[in-house]
């Protein structure tokens, strides 16, 4: 049992269960316990890889995305361009290098990487070193200065803490984590309070609700109606749910269960594009997608891309083809990965939607 285990242990014993999102939340951000605070591990030596780690086209065409969108606002001489959640940097970094094609683009940048590890942070320094560039670190989104922005988020909304509901004869129940024989493990509460028994929905339908996702989205929607801009948010989910356990955890790039050993391993689940949606259309914002990964890459010329590369480097040719179809196939990530635009209003729609 991990420390955070314990710990958790002994105040569920004393204050009685916690729902998933409590759980989820101590797990990855507690802040002397938590994965992303103590031992996030990125890459292949570590617990899982992301697009950016995958392949270096992945930051290449979100470099030039963001230099084609910096046009469209219309090449303001400041702009501010925003990472959440940058992991070891490879995404801004390759991001950096590709956004050169366009001429003063880079000039007109001021990047910012919103990350709460400091030993990211450390990395992400590094990588901006590599290339030239310099970052500044705001402990929020609320710090980085107005303006015309440009934001990326990459596997950031599975880490939304989610409540899950399963669907009983009596009704709707809500799934919590509590004791048994000394170790976590998940239960159910009691039929919550004027819910019945809902139609056509069969009993163990989970739904699962992202508590912050309206809290993510705010101060995005602030800064895209305080001045123009877009936000491009790429991560792994659905557009209709189909009522399964999307919750879990990763160790070593293996799947472990959720509750064995909180704090060491990453903890996600799968994203409600269709709840992001419509929370940013309530928001004021323009929204554009959700679309397949694959086919957003596409129509931003991966396989241009990486015809390219082969040419430059025969000898990688495999290699290449290998990356390029982990990020477009639809048995990889080129369907269960989507992307999704949120635009101030009256902008034209985005590139690659």
């Amino acid at each position: 049992m991990t420390a955070l285990a314990a710990q958790l242990a002994l105040e569920i014993t004393q204050d009685g269960p916690i729902t998933v999102a409590q759980f989820m939340q101590r797990a990855l951000f507690d802040p002397e316990f938590g994965y992303y605070a103590t031992r996030p591990a990125l890459g292949a030596e570590g617990d899982f890889i992301t697009a950016p780690e995958a392949s270096q086209m992945f930051g290449e065409l979100l470099g030039l995305w963001c230099a084609h969108e910096w046009t469209v606002l219309g090449a303001p001489g400041r702009a501010q361009l925003i990472e959440l959640g940058p992991g070891r940097g490879a995404l801004i970094s390759d991001l950096w290098r590709a956004g050169r094609v366009i001429e003063d683009f880079r000039a007109a940048i001021d990047l910012h990487l919103v990350e709460p590890s400091l030993p990211l942070r450390r990395l992400q320094a590094q990588a901006l070193a590599n290339v030239g560039a310099v970052g500044q670190w705001p402990d929020s989104l609320a710090d980085v200065a107005a303006g015309p922005t440009l934001l990326i988020a990459n596997e950031v909304l599975d880490c939304l803490p989610i409540r899950q509901f399963a669907h009983s004869p009596e009704g709707w129940r809500e799934r919590l984590v509590g004791v048994a024989d000394g170790a976590l493990g998940f239960g159910l509460s009691e039929p919550l309070p004027d819910t019945t028994r809902a139609a056509g929905v069969p009993d163990g339908f989970l739904r699962e609700i992202a508590v912050g996702l309206e809290g993510f989205l705010d101060p995005i929607a602030a800064r895209l109606h305080a001045a123009p801009g877009r936000a491009l948010l790429l991560d792994y989910g659905y557009v209709t749910p189909d009522g399964g356990d999307t919750l879990q955890a990763l160790r070593g790039h293996e799947k472990v269960h959720p509750l064995d050993a909180p704090g060491i391993g990453d903890l996600t689940a799968q994203v409600d594009f269709a709840a992001v949606a419509e929370t940013a259309t309530g928001l004021g914002l323009e929204v554009a997608g959700p679309l397949e990964q694959g086919h957003f890459l596409q129509a931003l010329g991966i396989a241009q891309r990486a015809a390219a590369l082969v040419q430059r480097h025969p000898d990688r040719q495999d290699r290449i083809g290998r990356e390029l179809n982990r990020l477009v196939a639809p048995d990889q990530m080129g369907v269960l990965f989507k992307a999704i635009c949120l635009s101030s209003p009256g902008l034209p729609p985005p590139a690659g939607f």
